[in-house]
């Protein structure tokens, strides 16, 4: 398996969203599927779906190239052209990425992160309305999504 470029991760799960009909795809949301999409696979594949890091935001993990192509939409729902790639694994597996977390809305998914120890983390004690730009560190997304894997068994 490859590391896909973030634009072409970002526009295959807007494209996969509105297959689905999601109409709630907003900045916010994008971020936390970006997030889920890039922890599952390195908990099953041992590998970044994605080259960039991913950043312990206030609201929850943020990978700030997407957040700031997209910024200017504010709480909209995003609804700009894209160029999805339905290559022989991303699109399998953004497509069980929606199933899992596409009906959350966004303040649900941004709860459900901060919840979990791989934001908890990164923020190191940092209050959560203060801005951080602390890194999540992929090592422990792995780990903690691999122990959801073996505890599910």
């Amino acid at each position: 398996m490859a590391t896909y470029s973030l634009d072409l991760v970002a526009d295959t799960l807007i494209h996969l969203a509105r297959e689905r009909k999601l109409k709630d795809l907003t900045n916010l949301k994008l971020q936390k599927l970006l997030y889920y999409a890039q922890a599952w696979n390195l908990a099953f594949n041992d590998e970044r779906l994605f080259a960039e890091d991913i950043e312990a935001w206030v609201h929850g993990p943020v990978v700030p190239k997407v957040f700031r192509r997209f910024k200017a939409l504010g709480w909209k729902t995003i609804e700009i052209k894209v160029n999805p790639f339905h290559g022989p694994y991303i699109g399998p597996h953004l497509k069980m990425i929606l199933i899992a977390y596409g009906d959350l809305g966004a303040t649900q998914l941004e709860r459900l992160t901060h919840n979990e120890d791989p934001w908890k983390i990164a923020r190191n004690g940092i209050p959560p309305d203060v801005p951080s730009h602390n890194v999540i560190s992929p090592k422990s997304m792995k780990v903690f999504y691999k122990a959801r894997i073996r505890d599910s068994r």
